[in-house]
C-alpha cells in the first residue's frame, strides 16, 4: 500500500473507496502521478475540465479576478455575476430569463427543486436511470435504490418512468405535477440519449397539467455534445448546469426561464459562495474559450471520429452519445477490468455500469491523442475480456 493510499485512508472519510492513483500535475488532456507516469485523461474530472487542465485563459482569469475581488457575498452584485448571467441566458436563446448560482451541481438540482415547489404543487416526474446528485432534494430525485434507500424518508413525491417511454411520461403526469425532470443524455446511466421527439413530447405533456419542464445539462451542457446545450428545438421552463460550466473551478446554476423565473423570491433560498466574482470569471474565461479556439465544431468531429474507432470492434455491442460524451456497451460485463487495462496502457476511462464504459474527456482532447486511445482500443479489450 502506498504512503499516499495509507494517508488518504487515515485523513479522508470513506465515500470514494481508496484512490486509483494520486495526481499531482496536468497540461490539456494528461495528467502525471505521483510516481510520474502520464495518461490521457479522457474522463475530464467527469466532464469537468472542459478546457483540460492548466489552460492558460483559465488561470489569467482566476488568477486577474482573485487579485481584484474575491469573494463578497450576495448581498453585494459583482460584473463577473452580471456578465456571467446574462450570457448564460444569450447561449440558452429562450427569451426572458434569471439565473441563480451555486458551486455545484447538486445545488443548482435543489435551488430547482424548491423553485418547483413555488408553483404550490409537490409532485415531481422523472426519469429511471437519472442521476441528479447526492443531497437530499436532489436524491429524491434520483432512481438508483443503492443510492437512495439508507437515507429514505426522502423529500417529495417522486414518480420514475423509464427514460424515452413517451406513454410512461404521458400517464404519469397529472395536474397535481409541479415538474418533469429530465437529462437529455444520461450520463451517469452510461450515456442514454433522449430518443428522436422525446423531449418535445415532454414539453406538450409539461404544457397540458401546466407543469414545468425541468432539463438537467449539468453533464451534457456547456459545449460537452458539440451545441452549449443538448437540448435542441424544444423550450424549456428550468434548465440546470454545472460541471463543465468552470472548467473545474467549481460553480453551477439553476436558470428559469419565462414564468418560472420569478418562482423564486426573497428568503426563499440562497448561499453563501454561489455566484461569487472568481467562479464567475472562470466561467466567463471557459465559454469565451470554447468560442475563441472553435471547440463546439471540434467536438463535434472529433467525437464522431472516437465513437466510429469504438464502434470497430465487435466486442462492443453498441455506443451511443454526442461530442465527447460518450458511452459504450461491451459484449461481457467487465467494465472494470477495462478501466484497469486502459490505466496501465496509459488512459484514464470510466466504468459506471458493470458493462457499459463512459468517456468524457476535456473538449481539448487533440486528434492525435484520440487517435492514440483509439490504436490502443484492441489491446485493451484483449486484456480486459480475455
Amino acid at each position: 500500500m502506498s504512503t499516499h493510499t495509507e494517508r488518504y485512508q487515515a485523513a479522508l472519510m470513506n465515500t470514494f473507496g481508496p484512490p486509483k492513483l494520486t495526481l499531482v500535475r496536468g497540461e490539456g488532456a494528461h495528467v502525471w502521478d505521483a510516481d510520474g507516469r502520464e495518461y490521457v485523461d479522457l474522463l475530464g474530472g467527469i466532464a469537468v475540465n472542459a478546457l483540460g487542465h492548466g489552460h492558460p485563459a483559465l488561470v489569467a482569469a482566476v488568477t486577474e479576478q482573485l487579485q481584484t475581488l474575491g469573494h463578497i457575498s450576495n448581498f453585494f452584485a459583482s460584473e463577473p455575476q452580471l456578465a456571467l448571467a446574462e450570457r448564460l441566458l444569450e447561449l440558452l436563446d429562450a427569451g426572458p430569463g434569471k439565473v441563480f448560482f451555486t458551486n455545484s451541481g447538486a445545488e443548482a438540482n435543489e435551488a430547482a427543486f424548491k423553485l418547483s415547489r413555488r408553483t404550490g404543487r409537490t409532485h415531481v416526474v422523472a426519469a429511471q436511470e437519472g442521476f441528479h446528485g447526492r443531497t437530499m432534494g436532489a436524491l429524491a430525485l434520483t432512481s438508483k435504490a443503492a443510492y437512495r434507500e439508507p437515507f429514505e424518508p426522502l423529500p417529495g413525491e417522486v414518480t420514475f418512468v423509464p427514460f424515452g417511454d413517451e406513454a410512461a411520461l404521458a400517464a404519469a403526469v397529472t395536474d397535481q405535477t409541479a415538474a418533469i425532470l429530465l437529462e437529455p443524455l444520461q450520463g451517469e446511466a452510461g450515456v442514454n440519449v433522449a430518443p428522436e421527439g422525446y423531449l418535445a413530447a415532454a414539453r406538450r405533456v409539461a404544457d397540458e397539467h401546466g407543469a414545468l419542464l425541468w432539463l438537467d445539462e449539468i453533464q451534457s451542457g456547456m459545449g460537452r455534445t458539440g451545441r452549449w446545450f443538448a437540448h435542441v428545438g424544444v423550450r424549456p421552463d428550468v434548465v440546470t448546469v454545472a460541471k463543465g460550466l468552470g472548467g473545474g473551478f467549481p460553480i453551477g446554476a439553476c436558470v428559469g426561464l419565462g414564468a418560472a423565473a420569478d418562482l423564486l423570491q426573497p428568503g426563499n433560498h440562497g448561499t453563501t459562495f454561489g455566484g461569487n466574482p472568481v467562479a464567475c470569471a472562470a466561467a466567463l474565461a471557459v465559454i469565451d474559450t470554447i468560442e475563441r479556439e472553435g471547440l463546439l465544431e471540434h467536438v463535434t468531429v472529433l467525437g464522431q471520429k472516437v465513437r466510429d474507432g469504438l464502434a470497430a470492434d465487435p466486442r462492443v455491442t453498441e455506443v451511443r452519445g454526442e461530442g465527447l460524451l460518450i458511452g459504450l456497451t461491451l459484449s461481457e460485463p467487465r467494465s472494470a477490468e477495462v478501466f484497469a487495462a486502459a490505466l496501465a496502457a496509459g488512459f484514464i476511462v470510466n466504468n459506471p455500469t458493470p458493462d457499459r464504459v463512459r468517456l468524457a474527456p476535456p473538449l481539448v482532447l487533440t486528434e492525435a491523442d484520440a487517435a492514440a486511445f483509439l490504436q490502443a482500443w484492441p489491446q485493451i479489450l484483449d486484456e480486459a475480456l480475455a
